[in-house]
């Protein structure tokens, strides 16, 4: 389906490709560390199939953005959707490129590979520092059988600005009225001076190891690698379920993504049988109207070479590719990228990758 999608938008134009970049070019990005694995994956395939390189800070989404609207990086990453009039007054435009998923991730060795199983309202109060031992009767409630420990519960958090730490708050206030009227959804709070202020994914992952009766929050790609145990949680059909990209498609397929191909709303809480309720998308964020082609035309050659070929590498993250529908949508977006002069000027590199697959 990948074809159609390109089709629809250079309209069956097919024309050559630019010129490729000299073997030294060098995109520039930063943003989100949820996306992290999955850049350095198709940084290394890119470099091999074409030469040039992707270098990538994983800054948080916060930090992403800060440096696209300062036009400091080639590309931001984020796992918010910027809302259109932010767009419009920044000059930016935006388009998804994967999806994944948020997983509750604790340290508690007594358990071994035992599941342990929190509902949302549960997980809210722990991070609203309101339940503090893990041998509490709201978690002792749920998980009948199980010995649970008489330690106090570490939560660990993002102190930097995050799209995680968004998407975690967006799920938290959909099933948590005390969390929606004292927190909201945001991408940094005011935690709780005993909770453990972390940057970055990789913050999160050493916190939570390094501390046994931690909580923590991560993206589901630092999971394996790092051996770490997560929590099942009650979804909205009230199953209790583990993160998986099984069930990130789950949520996904139930979603408008699908329905109509849209890309602005958030993936959490998602009625549907066996999904994961707090799915996220990730995003890429570039200038609209570009000040260096050339470089803009590099960086998008690179976002449509992984669409074109990377959903192999995507999966092999942890991630999930995008539907067919969105990818439209997203191809849409590259291709309203333009010059000063007002030159489309992906339309040759989209045209290129509708030859190389045709």
């Amino acid at each position: 389906m990948m074809i159609k999608s390109l089709l629809m938008v250079v309209g069956g134009l097919l024309i050559s490709l630019p010129p490729s970049a000299a073997a030294d070019q060098t995109i520039m990005g930063a943003g989100s560390s949820a996306a992290a694995p999955v850049f350095q994956v198709w940084a290394r395939e890119y470099q091999k199939s074409n030469g040039s390189r992707v270098a990538y800070d994983p800054s948080g989404s916060s930090g992403g953005m800060k440096k696209i609207r300062a036009r400091e990086v080639d590309f931001g990453a984020s796992d918010v959707a910027p809302p259109a009039t932010e767009l419009t007054v920044q000059g930016l435009v935006v388009f998804p490129i994967a999806i994944t998923g948020i997983a509750p991730v604790f340290n508690l060795p007594r358990l071994g590979d035992t599941p342990l199983r929190l509902t949302g309202a549960v997980l809210a109060r722990i991070f609203l520092g309101e339940i503090r031992q893990w041998n509490a009767p709201e978690i002792a409630q749920l998980n009948p059988g199980i010995r649970l420990p008489a330690i106090p519960i570490t939560v660990v958090v993002r102190s930097d600005g995050s799209g995680t730490t968004y998407n975690f708050a967006d799920y938290l206030a959909k099933v948590s009225a005390t969390w929606r009227e004292k927190n909201g959804v945001k991408t940094t709070f005011a935690w709780p001076e005993d909770f453990l202020g972390v940057k970055g994914s990789d913050g999160v992952v050493k916190g939570v190891k390094g501390t046994v009766g931690a909580i923590g929050y991560v993206d589901f790609s630092y999971i394996a690698d790092n051996n770490l145990s997560t929590i099942q949680l009650k979804n909205a059909e009230g199953e209790f379920v583990k993160p998986s990209n099984a069930s990130f498609r789950n949520a996904l397929s139930s979603s408008e993504w699908v329905s109509n191909g849209s890309f602005n709303t958030t993936l959490t809480n998602i009625s549907g049988k066996g999904a994961w309720p707090i799915t996220m998308g990730t995003y890429i964020v570039m200038p609209l109207v570009t000040e260096n082609p050339e470089q803009s035309q590099h960086t998008l050659k690179f976002f449509i070479w992984a669409f074109v070929n990377g959903d192999r590498l995507v999966q092999d993250s942890n991630f999930v590719r995008l539907p067919d529908p969105v990818q439209s949508s997203a191809f849409k977006a590259i291709s309203s990228i333009k010059d000063k002069a007002g030159n489309r000027i992906a339309i040759a590199i989209l045209a290129a990758a509708v030859n190389a697959v045709h």
